[in-house]
C-alpha cells in the first residue's frame, strides 16, 4: 500500500503581538541576587517594565548580591553621578587560600595552614584605610589596549595592571572565627573589595580571598530603597512599585530651581543668566530642575548656567 504522509494543519491566526515598549525614566535601585550578572540583571528589569533603553550604573559581580542601580531612559544620562558617588559592602574572606580571582570562583595560586587572630586582623586596618596604591584583580572589566582584563586572564594571557589610588573611608571588622572575617568598607570609585581581601592575606602572610560580598550603598542609594526581582514580578504595575524619578540619582549634586521660561531656553541649547545677590557661584556639576523635574545637567560659569545634558520628559 502507498504510504501517506499528514498532512500539516494550517491555521491563520496570526502570532500575538510582541508587548509595546515603552519610554520610563528613572532609576530602579535593584537588590541583585547571587549568580546573576549585571547585564542578565538590566535584561530582567527591562523585561519586567518594557522599557525601551536601560543601563547600569556599576558592575556586581555574579558572586555578590546587593544594590545594582539600573537607569531607565532619560535617567541614563544621570549614571555617571551614581559611579562617582561613594559606596559600602559587607565582606566576609576566607584565610589560607589566595584565588586567580581573588574570590571563591578562582582557582587556588596558594595556599598555607596560618590563620590570623582578630587583633592581627584589626592591627592591620589602618594601612588600608586612607587613599591607598591598589592593584585590581586580574579578572576585572579595566580594558588593556582595548580588551576586558578577565577576557585576557581567562584565555590564559599574563595580565599586568598598574597600581592606581583609591580611596576607603572606612574598614571595620563586623566578625572573626579564626577561618574567616566578616567586614564592613566605605570606599570610592574604582575600589575593588577582592583586591582589598588578596592584599590583606598576603600582608598577614596567611592569603586570602573573598567568599561573600554584598552592597549596601552606591551613591544616593541604600538597601532602604532596593527592590528584588520577585517584588517587581509580583506588583500589578512595577512603575509604582520600584521606579524612582530621574533626579533621585542628583541628590548628591548642586540642584538649581529655574522658572518655565528658563527651563525652555536650557531645553534649546541656550544658557541662562542667574540674576540677584542669592545666585549661586561658580560651580560644577550642577543639574537645574523645575516643577520638581529635572530639566538639565551642567555647570554654572560666569553667572549663567550651561547646559552640557538636556533632559525630555524625565
Amino acid at each position: 500500500m502507498p504510504t501517506t504522509r499528514p498532512v500539516p494543519m494550517t491555521t491563520d491566526a496570526a502570532p500575538p503581538p510582541r508587548p509595546k515598549k515603552r519610554d520610563l525614566n528613572g532609576w530602579v535601585v535593584l537588590d541583585k541576587p547571587v549568580g546573576m550578572t549585571s547585564t542578565q540583571a538590566v535584561g530582567a528589569v527591562k523585561r519586567i517594565f518594557g522599557a525601551k533603553k536601560a543601563g547600569h550604573a556599576g558592575t556586581l559581580d555574579p558572586l555578590a548580591s546587593g544594590i545594582l542601580p539600573i537607569a531607565l531612559g532619560e535617567g541614563t544620562k544621570t549614571v555617571p553621578y551614581v559611579m562617582d558617588g561613594r559606596k559600602a559592602y559587607r565582606f566576609t574572606v576566607r584565610w589560607g587560600v589566595e584565588t586567580n580571582t581573588d574570590d571563591s570562583e578562582g582557582r587556588a595560586v596558594g595556599t598555607t595552614q596560618d590563620r590570623p587572630a582578630r587583633d592581627a586582623v584589626e592591627a592591620l586596618l589602618p594601612r588600608f584605610t586612607g587613599v591607598i596604591a591598589q592593584v585590581p584583580p586580574r579578572f576585572s572589566a579595566i580594558k588593556i589596549q582595548g580588551e576586558r582584563a578577565y577576557d585576557l586572564a581567562r584565555d590564559g594571557e599574563v595580565v599586568e595592571l598598574q597600581a592606581r589610588d583609591v580611596s576607603i573611608e572606612r574598614l571595620s571588622i563586623v566578625a572573626h572565627d579564626g577561618e574567616t572575617t566578616e567586614l564592613e568598607a566605605e570606599c570610592g570609585k574604582g575600589t575593588y573589595v577582592r583586591a582589598i581581601a588578596r592584599d590583606m592575606g598576603r600582608a598577614l602572610g596567611c592569603l586570602g580571598h573573598i567568599v561573600a560580598l554584598r552592597r549596601t550603598r552606591v551613591g544616593p542609594f541604600s538597601l532602604a530603597d532596593a527592590v528584588t526581582l520577585d517584588d517587581l514580578r509580583a506588583a500589578a504595575d512595577p512603575v509604582p512599585a520600584g521606579l524612582k524619578a530621574v533626579e533621585a540619582g542628583l541628590k548628591e549634586i548642586a540642584e538649581l530651581v529655574v522658572n518655565r521660561d528658563a527651563a525652555a531656553r536650557l531645553r534649546r541649547g541656550q544658557t541662562v543668566l542667574l540674576r540677584g545677590r542669592d545666585a549661586p557661584l561658580d560651580a560644577s556639576p550642577v543639574y537645574a530642575s523645575c516643577a520638581g523635574a529635572v530639566v538639565a545637567l551642567g555647570a554654572i560659569q560666569n553667572g549663567e548656567f550651561v547646559a552640557s545634558r538636556v533632559f525630555v520628559g524625565s
